[in-house]
C-alpha cells in the first residue's frame, strides 16, 4: 500500500452499530471516534444543555469501569475528549495499539451501561462544570453572547437549533438523575431505531 492510500470499509455490526475502518499504518496510534446521532437538537425548551451536560457524565464511569474515563484512557492515550453540537455527540481517543480491545470495551460499557451507576454527586459535580464552561465561553467573554443571540435570530422558536448546545443555566441547574437518566433511554432508543431500519 502505498504510503498516501488508506484503506477504508465499513461494517455494520448485527446490533446495527455501523463502524469505519480507516487503515493507516504510518501512525503508531490507534485512533477510535464514537459519534452518537443524539445532540442538541434532541432537547426540549426548558430541558437546553442536557446532550452536553450528558456528554460530561459519560466519562465519569460505567458499570465495569466505575471511575473517572481520563484517569484510565490518559496514561495510555495521545489524546482524548468528546464533543456535542445539535446534531451528534462524539468521544475520542488516540492509543497505543495493544489498549485498542481495552478501550473498546469500555466504551461499550459506557454505551450500554452508564446509568446503572450514575448518582446525584456524578451529577451535581459535572452541571457545575458545565455552568463554569458556560460563563467562561460566552458570559464572561468579550462577545461571548453574540453567537447565542446570533442564533436565536437565524432559528428562530421551535426550530431545534434555536439555543447553544451548552444550554441555559436555569435549565442546567434543574437536571435531575431521573431526567438524565430519561435521555439515556432515549439515546439508546434512537440507536435501536436506526439499527432496525
Amino acid at each position: 500500500m502505498n504510503k498516501n492510500e488508506h484503506l477504508i470499509s465499513k461494517i455494520t455490526l448485527s446490533n446495527g452499530l455501523d463502524c469505519i475502518l480507516n487503515e493507516d499504518n504510518t501512525k503508531g496510534y490507534v485512533a477510535l471516534n464514537i459519534w452518537y446521532h443524539v445532540g442538541s437538537k434532541n432537547e426540549k425548551p426548558g430541558m437546553t444543555g442536557f446532550a452536553h451536560l450528558f456528554e460530561h457524565l459519560m466519562f465519569e464511569g460505567s458499570k465495569n469501569c466505575n471511575t473517572n474515563w481520563f484517569s484510565i484512557v490518559e496514561p495510555i492515550s495521545t489524546g482524548i475528549n468528546g464533543s456535542t453540537n445539535p446534531d451528534r455527540t462524539n468521544y475520542w481517543e488516540n492509543i497505543s495499539p495493544e489498549y485498542l480491545e481495552r478501550v473498546i470495551f469500555m466504551e461499550a460499557d459506557r454505551m450500554g451501561f452508564l446509568t446503572e451507576v450514575l448518582t446525584d454527586a456524578k451529577l451535581e459535580k459535572e452541571k457545575k462544570i458545565v455552568i463554569q464552561e458556560r460563563k467562561q465561553n460566552y458570559e464572561n467573554s468579550p462577545y461571548g453572547d453574540s453567537e447565542e443571540l446570533i442564533q436565536e435570530i437565524i432559528f428562530p422558536k421551535p426550530h431545534p437549533y434555536n439555543w447553544q448546545t451548552i444550554g441555559y443555566e436555569s435549565d442546567i441547574q434543574k437536571a435531575k438523575e431521573k431526567a438524565e437518566r430519561r435521555i439515556a433511554r432515549q439515546k439508546k432508543e434512537e440507536e435501536k431505531q436506526k439499527s432496525q431500519t
